[in-house]
């Protein structure tokens, strides 16, 4: 018998983004062999609002789960021991829709999109929510920010889309896509934070989304949804702060010459290589995962692409060597195997994030 692992899958309401939560939405599970790459038959575990984000505790006891409405919220779930999750406590996120979770050590920390403020919820150290952020019903912390961009439609405020820790762990940053900056955190031992300035400021019209380190830290991948791009920045660990050196298109020159505008999701570095959702807005499609080969100096390759089944790559992990991707608005979850090419697809309603579920 084949070894498989489980996923959790977060989701959209059944009408997609932008609509109200509640609408039959939930946390799914779903289990991938390990050898084949082939998804087994995904079940409902959980209803919940908008669980569009999920994050798991190291332990394996506990999966959060936001709640991206408006006001947002933010759930802790134990995991039961048959792989079943059971709501324990739910809080405000500190803000409005909210869409990223981080958890480091015994702190949650959550990205509001709408408003872009920052959640910082304190965890017990078996990782429940903390008796103090249960009683008040919200987190410890918060922390607002100002600014705007020169995309109207999109920069007219601040928009915190994601989350990262640095590699020294001892700063969290926020890539804002309203205001083009990658904004600083100072962690205390406690995992509480202060308000420590910016990390970059990416050019105007950006629209930083998500990010990620390289294994030796000396490099930061940047994803500008807005202008299609992924930023290289050189890390400097001791003045917390990251210098652009390199911008490389999402897609290649020759597939931007249909003048489809793109918009790039996540971004994950998986040995090697980065990869990178791309979404092709309109009817025009095809959605794409990006491949860019990390040289050794940590500069990037030129994208190459691997067509997708379906519209909308919100978010995506490699399990095993296979790419997992959510496809929004195609109402399913494919596997791409090292080449490319799709070895497994099964049907879930509105899949917007792949967590690999914690062993216990």
């Amino acid at each position: 018998m084949s070894a498989t692992t489980p996923l959790w899958i977060g989701t959209f309401p059944h009408a997609g983004i932008g609509t109200a939560a509640g609408l039959g939405e939930g946390v799914w599970r779903v289990d991938l062999d390990v050898v084949t790459g082939v998804l087994g038959e995904p079940r409902l575990v959980v209803e919940t609002p908008a669980p569009t984000f999920v994050a798991t505790h190291p332990s394996g006891r506990w999966l959060y789960a936001v709640g991206e409405s408006v006001p947002g919220s933010v759930t802790a779930f134990e995991v039961d021991d048959d792989g079943g999750l059971t709501a324990r406590a739910t809080v405000a996120s500190g803000g409005a829709a909210p869409c990223h979770l981080l958890v480091v050590d015994d702190t949650l920390y959550v990205a509001n999109y709408v408003d872009g403020v920052l959640g910082v919820v304190p965890l017990t150290g078996d990782g429940a929510f903390g008796p103090d952020v249960v009683a008040s019903g919200r987190p410890a912390q918060t922390f607002d920010h100002a600014g705007t961009g020169p995309d109207a439609d999109r920069q007219e405020g601040p928009h915190a889309h994601f989350v990262a820790l640095t590699p020294d762990r001892r700063h969290v940053l926020v890539a804002d896509l309203g205001t083009d900056e990658l904004r600083r955190y100072a962690r205390g031992t406690d995992g509480l934070l202060t308000a420590d300035g910016l990390a970059a400021t990416l050019a105007p019209g950006t629209g930083p989304r998500h990010v990620a380190f390289a294994t030796d830290g000396m490099r930061l991948y940047v994803v500008g949804e807005l202008d299609a791009s992924v930023h290289v920045l050189l890390w400097d660990a001791a003045t917390v702060t990251g210098t652009p050196v390199q911008r490389v298109p999402a897609v290649p020159a020759d597939d931007l010459a249909d003048g489809v505008r793109r918009s790039p999701s996540h971004v994950l570095l998986d040995g090697d290589r980065l990869l990178l959702g791309v979404r092709a807005l309109g009817l025009a499609g095809p959605d794409v995962v990006s491949v860019l080969d990390v040289h050794a100096d940590g500069s990037l390759g030129d994208p190459r692409t691997q067509a997708l089944s379906g519209p909308t790559p919100r978010h995506l992990e490699v399990v095993h060597g296979w790419t997992v991707v959510a496809l929004q608005d195609a109402h399913a979850v494919v596997v791409h195997d090292a080449h490319g090419a799709q070895v497994s697809r099964v049907e879930i309603p509105s899949p917007a994030c792949v967590v690999t579920v914690a062993p216990r």
